[in-house]
């Protein structure tokens, strides 16, 4: 894997998108950033199983669920993704579910939650990503109401996307800086949220590369360490994790479902309001893809824990036993392994839907994995090989997080 393997980045876009990706100015109440769940401090993640958006403080795992009327309503349904490689040219769906995809059939070069109403001239996936975080309710939007932009996104979702440009452009760094990096530009006020999204996924991709681990090494003819070698002969062998996790990111793309434990609110649909996720079937609508999600890429993947879509297991050991045994594991598993700030006004529905008997009933039901022996010797040896996995420069970013930001706001 090279620099080649992924799109291009404009170093002034870059360099303007580190900004953005810490700046609050581009929530609805001024108080997150992108950075506040994919902190550089944390790897690009938050160290938490589900997240804590808008309205809470801090960050990583000491972030606090906030007080008083600003306290969060909900947690964040999913465990926060990690961002290494996905610039990567290769990667064509994001999000648990999918719910992003390279396609035409919108005629905007994807199909995303905002259908025909997401904007045109986006570059590349991770680019397109970068907007629908800003008009989440719970992520960075806020609640209906409480500002113009919330206000904007319950009308219809391309509302507020204007909102958050007009208050990028009017500040005069900001402004400059817009000119400078993007060539069709020529004044501040034709700054739109497209140079916006493009800015952030050209920070994104850039800042979020890695393919210089001991594996990258072994490929290139160096041998891993003895333990670590007997971990990728069971990985690509009898453990068969390479079913899945294959390819230059160790990922197929594909949705698959491993009956992991269930607990938060549940990412719920209208029609379905118990606090359930039903995964890839949430965009799907097709009953097979019930309780499938996306195979994660397994680079850096030391560095991200909590692992699986709500972060159930905390450790890597963990999460290569639940794959051993999936019904096994969900049925040992323990609530005190998730990490969850304290929300005492929260905790009747954190964990409520394992009460419910029939939707267990068919979590336990949908699981693609067959339950597969192996010794603690070979689970540790599993580990090593995904330590070799990270990156020997993955705590060392380009351009990490920034002092300040030009709206002025404090950077998390």
């Amino acid at each position: 894997m090279s620099d080649a393997d992924f799109h291009p980045a404009d170093p002034l876009q870059v360099e303007l998108g580190q900004l953005l990706f810490y700046d609050k100015i581009l929530s609805g109440n001024r108080n997150i950033s992108c950075g506040t769940c994919h902190h550089h401090d944390h790897h690009g993640t938050d160290g938490l199983s589900l997240g804590i958006g808008e309205g809470g403080t801090g960050v990583g795992p000491k972030r606090t669920a906030g007080t008083g009327d600003a306290r969060i309503r909900k947690r964040i349904p999913r465990n926060a993704p990690a961002l290494w490689n996905l610039g990567h040219r290769s990667v064509d769906i994001m999000f648990h579910d999918g719910r992003l995809s390279v396609s035409d059939d919108f005629g905007n070069g994807f199909n995303s939650p905002a259908e025909e109403w997401l904007p045109g001239g986006l570059d590349h996936i991770l680019a397109a990503q970068a907007l629908f975080p800003l008009t989440a309710q719970f992520e960075m939007a806020g609640n209906p109401k409480e500002n113009e932009v919330a206000g904007a996104v319950h009308d219809r979702i391309d509302a507020a996307w204007p909102i958050i440009a007009k208050r990028v452009r009017v500040i005069p760094e900001y402004g400059d800086r817009f000119v400078a990096a993007f060539d069709h530009i020529k004044a501040p006020e034709e700054v739109t949220i497209t140079e916006i999204a493009n800015a952030l996924g050209a920070f994104m991709n850039a800042e979020w590369r890695s393919f210089d681990s001991p594996y990258d090494a072994f490929l290139a003819g160096t041998p891993l360490p003895d333990q670590a070698e007997a971990g990728r002969a069971l990985f690509f062998g009898k453990a068969g994790c390479a079913a899945c996790h294959n390819g230059p990111l160790l990922t197929d793309q594909g949705f698959h479902a491993l009956a992991l434990p269930a607990f938060g609110p549940g990412r719920t649909r209208g029609f379905d309001p118990i606090p359930r996720d039903v995964g890839r079937m949430g965009e799907s609508d097709a009953l097979e893809d019930a309780y499938r999600f996306r195979t994660p890429s397994l680079r850096n993947v030391a560095l991200t824990a909590p692992y699986g879509h709500n972060g159930a297991y905390p450790t890597l050991k963990g999460m290569v036993r639940h794959h051993l045994n999936p019904l096994e594991r969900r049925a040992d598993w323990e609530s005190d392994l998730a990490a969850l700030p304290d929300a005492e006004w929260l905790q009747e529905v954190d964990f409520v839907i394992q009460s419910d008997n029939r939707e267990m009933a068919r979590q336990e039901a949908a699981v693609d994995i067959a339950p597969r022996v192996l010794s603690d010797s070979d689970v540790a040896e599993l580990v090593a090989f995904l330590h070799s996995l990270t990156g020997a420069t993955a705590r060392q970013r380009p351009l990490g997080r920034p002092n300040t930001v030009p709206s002025g706001l404090p950077v998390d």
